[in-house]
C-alpha cells in the first residue's frame, strides 16, 4: 500500500482537516491545527506532504522520526501541530488496513467509558449559573469555565471578588459530587496567580489551568508548591521536551493537545513519561471531531488520564458543529458525562467527506481577539 494523495480542508468554524489517500483505497483523516494560524499549519501540512507521497503509510513511526527531525529547523506550535494531524490520518490508515480501532494498536483499552467536561463560557460571569445548570442537566459531571476576562497586572480586591464569585457560582450548582475546573488561560503573571489562587481553594476545584503563560516554566515550580489548588498546564507545549519542566515542577495535571503535540504517537509518549512523574493526563481539546477522535484512542489506553476536554455545544462553534462532520454521531453520544469505547476500525469516527468538502474555505481565518489594558497596553487574551 502507497500514499498518493494528501489534501487539506479548512472548515467553520475555525478548524483544519487532513485527509491521506492510499491506492487501495484506505483513506486516513487528521486534524492539524493551530487556532488563529490555520493557513499557515495547512502550508507546513503540503511541505511534510512530500516526504509522505509514494511511501508505505504503516510506517507511522519512521514517518513521524523523519517529520520532526528530516528538517534542521524542528519543533514549534506549526511544525508539531502539522506533524500531529498527518500522524493521526496515518493511526487511522493502520487501523483501517487490519479492521480494528488505533486503541487495540496502542495495547488495549484500560478502562471502560472516558469522562468528560463540558466548557461554561467564564470571560462573562453572567449567566454561569444557568450553564452550569444546563450540562447538570445534560448529564455532565464536570465544566470548566474561564477564571476572568481581561485581567489586571495585579488582581484588584474587585478583581478578586469577581473570579472568586464565579467560582461559588459553580460549586453552588454543581453541589459537593460534581467538579469545575478554572482555566487562568495565561492572563495571569506570576505574583498576580500566586494572590488569587487561594481564594479559589474552598471552592476545591478541580485543577487550575495554564496560571502561567508556557514562557515561564522556571517560576512554575514555586507557583505549584505554593498553590493549594492543583495546578494544570500543557496545551502550548508540544513534545516530551517541552513538558518535562512542567512535570519536574510538580503539575498536577498535563494536558498535551493532540492536535499540536505531534499526534498520537508523541502524545502517547508524554502521557508514559507524566505517568513516572504521578501525573495525570487532561487532554487539551477545544477542536473539531477528528482531533477528538483521536483523543479518545489515546484516553483510552492511558492509565494516567483524568478527563477529556471537548467542543460539542462549546460557546465559540458558531456556525457548525463537531457532529457536522462525522456520519455516525452515536460515537461522540454522552452517557451520564462519559464516552463510550468507540469500536469501529481507525479513529472510530467516518468523516462525512461531502460535509468538509463543501465546507472547505467557507469561512474567512479565525483570528483571537486582541485585548489591552486600559492604559492602552497589551494584555492577553
Amino acid at each position: 500500500m502507497k500514499i498518493t494523495k494528501v489534501e487539506t480542508f479548512a472548515v467553520p468554524p475555525r478548524w483544519l482537516l487532513c485527509r491521506i489517500e492510499t491506492d487501495e483505497g484506505i483513506v486516513g483523516w487528521g486534524e492539524p491545527v493551530v487556532e488563529g494560524r490555520a493557513a499557515t499549519v495547512r502550508t507546513a501540512v503540503g511541505e511534510l506532504a512530500e516526504l509522505l507521497i509514494g511511501k508505505d503509510p504503516s510506517r507511522v513511526e519512521d514517518h513521524w522520526q523523519l517529520m520532526t527531525k528530516g528538517s534542521f529547523y524542528r519543533g514549534g506550535p506549526v511544525l508539531s501541530s502539522a506533524v500531529a494531524g498527518l500522524d493521526q490520518a496515518l493511526w487511522d490508515i493502520a487501523g483501517k488496513s487490519l479492521g480494528v480501532p488505533v486503541h487495540v494498536l496502542l495495547g488495549g483499552a484500560v478502562r471502560d467509558r472516558v469522562r468528560a467536561y463540558s466548557w461554561v463560557g467564564g470571560d462573562d460571569p453572567a449567566g454561569i449559573t444557568d450553564a452550569v445548570h444546563a450540562q447538570v442537566e445534560a448529564g455532565f459531571t464536570a465544566v470548566k469555565m474561564n477564571a476572568c476576562g481581561p485581567m489586571n497586572r495585579l488582581a484588584t480586591v474587585r478583581d478578586i471578588d469577581d473570579v472568586t464569585a464565579r467560582a461559588a457560582a459553580a460549586r453552588e450548582a454543581l453541589g459537593p459530587d460534581r467538579d469545575f475546573a478554572v482555566d487562568f488561560h495565561g492572563r495571569f503573571h506570576a505574583a498576580n496567580a500566586r494572590k488569587v489562587l487561594p481564594h479559589l481553594a474552598p471552592f476545591n476545584p478541580l485543577f487550575a489551568e495554564e496560571p502561567l503563560l508556557p514562557d515561564y516554566p522556571h517560576l512554575l515550580e514555586g507557583l505549584t508548591a505554593a498553590s493549594p489548588v492543583p495546578i494544570a498546564t500543557g496545551e502550548r507545549l508540544y513534545s516530551r521536551t517541552d513538558v518535562l519542566p512542567a512535570l519536574q515542577a510538580g503539575v498536577a495535571v498535563l494536558q498535551p493537545d493532540l492536535s499540536h503535540a505531534g499526534g498520537i504517537s508523541e502524545v502517547r509518549r508524554i502521557a508514559s513519561l507524566a505517568e513516572t512523574f504521578d501525573t495525570l493526563i487532561a487532554p487539551h481539546c477545544p477542536l473539531g471531531p477528528v482531533s477528538l477522535a483521536a483523543s479518545l484512542q489515546v484516553a483510552f489506553t492511558t492509565p494516567n488520564f483524568l478527563i477529556q476536554e471537548q467542543s460539542i455545544g462549546i460557546h465559540y462553534n458558531d456556525g457548525a458543529e463537531v457532529l457536522d462532520y462525522v456520519v455516525d454521531t452515536e460515537v461522540f453520544r454522552f452517557h451520564q458525562g462519559h464516552l463510550a469505547l468507540p469500536t469501529a476500525p481507525g479513529l472510530g469516527i467516518e468523516v462525512d467527506e461531502a460535509a468538509v468538502r463543501a465546507a472547505d474555505g467557507r469561512t474567512p481565518d479565525w483570528h483571537n481577539p486582541v485585548w489591552r489594558h486600559e492604559d492602552g497596553s497589551f494584555a492577553e487574551w
